[in-house]
């Protein structure tokens, strides 16, 4: 018989591990999103480069850009996943049996298109927030910032923020501005949630004792660090479309997209096929902590206990 959800509890485990993840790892997604972004001879040459020249220029808390947004909404957002692909491995399985690969996949499935209802309006976000340092520092770089111009301006230009980028989207394109990007995060996320859930699962299970027991916490920590980084660098080509296509502002020279297949098209033929690699490490390192911690919180059961369903 399949074990019994208890929803809230499930909710509770992916807040909590989406924020701690967060938390600690936000500065290396902030280095992948402005790697990605730039085309040609970019202002960065690699993570650690992209850290050390944006404390210079924006101090240490320039890495935490768009933090806010995460913090915000990866609550829900790690909530639905994790509690969505439960959901659907315990409809799809059959009493006395294990769910076979194809039912894994297909669970992992559902788990990625339900959470791109909070996903991708908070990539949008956080990409224009992670995006505005480096076309600062390119606009100085080129020439074209304030600070080499024959007279500055006496007033710094106002810094974006997610509650102005909304406003803006939602008066001049409707909720679909925010939601810029959609096919291209669903494109990411299912694939990725198809590797991820099923890898996991398995690998998970190579630390249980018998089907009823639990795998040590370190071992599950393990295995969410390891389906996460595979999972992530499988699908950096699509992560990288996505977030070509989500960034509303561009940098001197670089191009503009009109769709995936348009995006993909440019990168191919202006940057060559590497290019949909960019930020394939940053991923990766992103990725495998922020799954395995999700998973240590999420099968210690911490959501459980706070509501008084640990035993």
């Amino acid at each position: 018989m399949a074990e019994k959800i208890s929803l809230p509890a499930k909710l509770i485990n992916g807040g909590i591990a989406g924020l701690v993840g967060v938390t600690c790892v936000f500065p290396i997604d902030l280095a992948k999103t402005r790697l990605q972004n730039q085309q040609g001879h970019g202002v960065y040459r690699g993570m650690f480069d992209c850290l050390v020249k944006t404390i210079r220029s924006e101090g240490f808390f320039g890495m935490y850009r768009g933090a806010a947004v995460n913090l915000t909404l990866v609550t829900p957002e790690k909530a639905i996943k994790l509690a969505a692909n439960d959901f659907f491995r315990n409809r799809l399985s059959q009493e006395g049996k294990q769910l076979t690969l194809v039912r894994e996949m297909l669970a992992g499935c559902g788990a990625g298109t339900c959470q791109v209802i909070v996903t991708s309006p908070m990539e949008m976000l956080k990409i224009q927030l992670q995006d505005a340092g480096r076309l600062a520092t390119q606009r100085v770089v080129s020439g074209d910032g304030p600070a080499s111009a024959p007279h500055p301006p006496t007033t710094a230009p106002q810094k974006p923020s997610a509650l102005r980028i909304t406003r803006d989207l939602l008066r001049t394109q409707g909720i679909s501005g925010v939601y810029k990007g959609l096919g291209a995060t669903l494109l990411r996320d299912v694939p990725f949630s198809i590797i991820y859930f099923p890898l996991f699962a398995n690998v998970n299970k190579l630390g249980q004792k018998s089907s009823q027991d639990k795998a040590p916490f370190y071992h599950s920590f393990f295995a969410g660090c390891f389906a996460g980084s595979v999972a992530a660098v499988a699908v950096t080509p699509l992560d990288v479309l996505k977030t070509r296509i989500q960034t509303l502002k561009k940098g001197v020279g670089e191009d503009t997209y009109n769709g995936i297949i348009d995006c993909a098209r440019k990168i191919w033929k202006n940057e060559g096929p590497s290019a949909f690699m960019k930020g394939a490490v940053c991923r990766a390192l992103v990725i495998a902590p922020l799954f395995g911690i999700a998973q240590v919180v999420y099968f210690i059961g911490i959501g459980e206990y706070i509501l008084g369903y640990a035993r």
